[in-house]
């Protein structure tokens, strides 16, 4: 099993960044594809953005291409999100997962961390 951490998340106001990280453990971390994903409040979970294993490959959700960036750094077991001029349609729980194959769609994804909070306001 691999289990995942979230962390970064908080209050801030529209314009602000935040730096989301999530640290894996139980395996290899380099086998696998990482993703983030949100659930807005009321609202089903959405992709955000991806990484492959080496990091090579990357994909973002429309909404959200040119203002956040994912990364990882192997040799730490993280992966990161980068968001800057965050809006509150931001405003959401985010996931951290891990997989075989980096992808948008959820189900492609084996292990979730418990979601860390970001909240933004006008």
């Amino acid at each position: 099993q691999v289990q995942l951490v979230e962390s970064g998340g908080g209050l801030v106001q529209a314009g602000d960044s935040l730096r989301l990280s999530c640290v894996a453990s139980g395996r290899t971390f380099t086998r696998f594809a990482m993703g983030w994903f949100r659930q807005p409040p009321g609202t089903e979970r959405s992709f955000v953005a991806a990484i492959s294993s080496l990091g090579v490959t990357r994909f973002y959700a429309d909404s959200v291409k040119g203002r956040f960036t994912i990364s990882r750094e192997n040799a730490k077991n993280t992966v990161t999100l980068q968001m800057n001029s965050l809006e509150p349609d931001d405003t959401a729980v985010y996931y951290c997962a891990a997989g075989r194959t980096t992808d948008r769609e959820q189900n492609e994804y084996d292990y979730w961390g418990q979601g860390t909070q970001v909240t933004v306001s006008s």
